[in-house]
């Protein structure tokens, strides 16, 4: 399937896609109900705020789903739950309306641009926000999507509709950041050591920074090699970053290593 990188549309209705954790949790949740230990993928709707071309995803509930694996063109959402789901939500909170529909993917699909063409009934712009249940890498499970018409620069072609990639991340508030905490301390694997525990956390926190790192390195190597321009912005971040690195040259720190 076709997707357009945000950066070449040159006017977008959306600029930024935000998830909070309980929403990511609750799609955790929906899947190891529902699809855990096979290859479907479970969907559902996505509630929130959008305010100056950023979408804050802040609440979602699930909605059955079913489709065929050999026809991607055969597929159903139970539309009937979705708008009594809908209807029962809008009476807790009337700030939150549907923004979109999410997918445990771990990627787009053929039937995709279909479904979402559902959600254009409640919102100008949805948008398609892909968990990863279970990443391979470390970094954002999220990846987000909304829809575009792409016109050929041949008159006798038809238009079409394509997904356009957007930026997303995780955020939270406060009091939500604690409420995670406590659910997280809940599901706790007992058995585990707390010393391991820290062990793993150290060593997925030092994968990370190696991946970063190598990144960071391969976009200088670019630069350096005139196959990307120069952007002062992102050299400003990273000269703060080294700002904030240790001198190990002071005497004091060579002592206590030593």
């Amino acid at each position: 399937m076709d997707v357009i990188k945000s950066k070449q549309i040159s006017s977008r209705p959306i600029e930024k896609v935000v998830v909070h954790p309980l929403v990511l949790l609750s799609i955790v949740d929906h899947y190891n109900r529902v699809a855990r230990d096979t290859r479907k993928r479970v969907v559902g709707v996505l509630l929130g705020t959008s305010f100056k071309g950023t979408v804050d995803v802040t609440n979602s509930y699930a909605v059955p789903f079913e489709e065929d694996d050999k026809d991607p063109s055969i597929w159903f959402l139970d539309h009937n739950y979705h708008e009594a789901m809908f209807s029962m939500f809008r009476r807790i909170n009337a700030k939150e309306h549907v923004v979109g529909w999410y997918s445990t993917g771990p990627k787009l699909r053929e039937n995709d641009l279909n479904i979402h063409g559902l959600f254009n009934d409640y919102v100008p712009t949805p948008v398609l926000v892909i968990i990863d249940v279970t990443p391979k890498e470390l970094g954002i499970p999220t990846k987000a999507y909304y829809a575009v018409e792409e016109v050929k620069e041949n008159a006798t072609q038809k238009s079409q509709k394509v997904f356009v990639h957007v930026p997303s991340e995780i955020a939270a508030h406060e009091v939500e950041e604690i409420g995670v905490e406590h659910l997280l301390r809940d599901v706790k694997d007992t058995t585990v050591s707390t010393l391991a525990s820290e062990v793993t956390g150290k060593l997925a926190a030092l994968k990370g920074l190696d991946a970063r790192l190598k990144e960071i390195r391969s976009y200088l190597d670019l630069v350096i090699e005139g196959k990307l321009p120069l952007n002062h912005e992102i050299l400003y971040h990273l000269q703060d970053v080294f700002n904030l690195l240790p001198n190990l040259n002071v005497s004091e720190l060579v002592k206590a290593f030593a």
